[in-house]
Parts: C-alpha cells; sequence; structure tokens
C-alpha cells in the first residue's frame, strides 16, 4: 500500500474560500435563469391583464354604455313623436328618460337625462338628477330651485368628460318634450369633496347666489381617472322657448 503524501493531500482536499466546481456553478445559474425568466413571464402576464382591464374600463365601457344610451334615446324620442298633438309635442314625459341635456363646450352632443344617480343608472352612458342626498327640482315643474346632475368623467359613457372646458357664459341647453330651457354659466368649482352636497341646495349659496332661482348644477368626479373630488358647474335659467313641430333648437345650439 502506497504511503499518502502531503501532496497528494494537497491535490484532493479543497483549500478554504476556493470556488465550487464548474459544474455546480452552472447549475445555480440555470436556476437563478429560470427564476428570473419565470418572473418576467409574470410581470408580462400581468402587465396584459392590466392593459386589458384599463382598455375594458376606458373603452369598451364607452362602448356599451353609448349603445344602451342611443336605445333608450331612440325610445324617448319615438314616444315623443307618436304622442305629439296638433299644438306641439304635448306634456313631459317623466316615465323613461326626462329630456336630453345639451352643453356646446363639452361638445358630446345630447345626452340623455334620467332619473338617480346610481351607477345603476349613470353605467348606462347617461346623466341623472338627483333624487338624493338632495332632490332636484325639474324644469317643467315651474317651481324655484335646483335641477342638479351628475354624471361619469370617464368610462360609461364619459359624459361629462370635459367639464373642464365650460366656462362663465357658456350656455347650458336642457330640451324637454316642449320646451326648450336655456341656462347661462355663473359659477364653477373645480374641486370640493364628495360628500359636499350643499353645492346641490334649491338655492346653491356656495356659487354665490342668496336667492331662490332657476339653476342648474353638473357635477362629476375630479381628477380624471378617480373618484377623490367632485367638479361642479352651476347656471341660472335665462328663458324658455316652445318646441315647435320641427323641434328647431335654440341659437344657442345652431
Amino acid at each position: 500500500m502506497a504511503a499518502t503524501t502531503d501532496t497528494d493531500h494537497e491535490e484532493h482536499t479543497a483549500a478554504p474560500g476556493t470556488p465550487p466546481p464548474a459544474g455546480r456553478r452552472r447549475g445555480a445559474g440555470r436556476l437563478a435563469a429560470l427564476a428570473v425568466s419565470f418572473l418576467g413571464e409574470l410581470l408580462i402576464t400581468a402587465g396584459l391583464v392590466l392593459g386589458l382591464f384599463v382598455a375594458y374600463s376606458l373603452w369598451w365601457t364607452n362602448v356599451v354604455a353609448d349603445r344602451a344610451a342611443d336605445r333608450q334615446a331612440e325610445r324617448v324620442r319615438d314616444t315623443w313623436a307618436r304622442e305629439a298633438g296638433p299644438s306641439g309635442p304635448g306634456a313631459l314625459d317623466t316615465k323613461a328618460g326626462i329630456g336630453f341635456l345639451h352643453v356646446p363646450a363639452m361638445g358630446a352632443g345630447e345626452v340623455l337625462v334620467e332619473k338617480g344617480t346610481s351607477s345603476e343608472i349613470l353605467n348606462d352612458g347617461v346623466a341623472g338628477y338627483y333624487t338624493d342626498p338632495v332632490e332636484a327640482t325639474l324644469p317643467a315643474s315651474g317651481e324655484k330651485g335646483n335641477f342638479s346632475l351628475a354624471a361619469h368623467r370617464d368610462g360609461h359613457g364619459a359624459k361629462f368628460h370635459d367639464i373642464h372646458k365650460i366656462k362663465k357664459g357658456d350656455p347650458i341647453v336642457f330640451e324637454t318634450k316642449d320646451t326648450w330651457y336655456v341656462y347661462k354659466v355663473y359659477g364653477i368649482l373645480p374641486e370640493t369633496s364628495k360628500y359636499n352636497v350643499d353645492v346641490l341646495a334649491p338655492v346653491p349659496e356656495e356659487s354665490g347666489r342668496e336667492e331662490a332661482g332657476h339653476y342648474i348644477t353638473l357635477t362629476t368626479c375630479t381628477p380624471v381617472y378617480t373618484s377623490r373630488y367632485r367638479y361642479v358647474v352651476w347656471g341660472e335659467l335665462v328663458r324658455t322657448e316652445k318646441v315647435d313641430g320641427d323641434r328647431t333648437p335654440p341659437k344657442e345650439l345652431g
């Protein structure tokens, strides 16, 4: 039996701190690469899912809501046409949409107005008048008060998306079955708490008015794509026009 020499011992025993063999290093590298690749795939998948969600929220919900709003608007106008008498379109029908909002500064065309401001209502791409926490005063009632409305600013039709383009002095027109109500914007509140119900008061004192009148209030979420605050626009009735047989719009919509 051959004797073991010091030299043999040094050749077969790794010194402290010596790097592991190349094969072991390659195995660890493969595991790290697989982990990085797996994490990358997860991030890509998450990004795709997020992108699809954003597309759904900001595009597809608009498509669906606009279709629903168009169908309802057609039903309202068809009802008005069928019930038109020889002396004109007749009385206001409040069973479906009560009328159409026209705001030239927003460039959104006509917006159907329905009763209520719940998500179930507004998600159909319409504006809704408040019944809670402060009940809106409908223009056709003839009573003084505040015709307060809400609509989405992003997604689900986004009918008030461009509310920030409205300036003082701009017209707001509400079209009912038999009357055009022409308002003039006199106050704008770019940001307030979503719990601030005073902006909906029959006399919106926060707008600078102190006496009862015929007011209209538009509200929506702000900043865009959030619901943290509320954006508010106030207008005051300046005149009314009877709807003729051709439904000729007032000059403000010409």
